[in-house]
């Protein structure tokens, strides 16, 4: 592994780990983009990489200091979890069927909306 690379994972493995434990959000909005631009990934290798990465217990500190502070509800936690393992696995499914620029063109889609939806358009 070379010297660049590297540095371009761990510069990418802060920035999500500081981006996740401030706002909550780390995975498809830094690690995708960075491994795909960065490292010339394909948008399926980023992906799986992302998924990964994020399906080992990396926000186990960061979740416990919510957690201390009686901002983490258990109850939500399990259901919402079982649920994310169903529709992981269907939504894998779903992505390795589709070629590389459909991917790619929902992916950015998703990410424009949100952030129009987060910019300009209240609750």
């Amino acid at each position: 592994m070379s010297a660049y690379t590297l540095t371009v994972l761990l510069l990418v493995g802060l920035a999500a780990g500081i981006l996740a434990g401030l706002v909550g959000v780390g995975g498809g909005v830094i690690i995708i983009p960075a491994l795909v631009y960065f490292l010339s990934f394909s948008q399926k290798e980023a992906q799986g990489t992302s998924l990964g990465i994020l399906l080992l217990p990396v926000g186990i500190l960061a979740a416990m200091n919510y957690y201390k502070q009686g901002f983490v509800d258990i109850k939500v936690v399990l259901i919402v979890s079982a649920a994310f393992i169903i529709g992981g696995f269907f939504g894998s499914k779903l992505a390795l069927s589709i070629s590389q620029e459909t991917l790619r063109k929902v992916f950015g889609t998703l990410l424009l909306v949100l952030a129009i939806k987060m910019l300009f358009i209240d609750k």
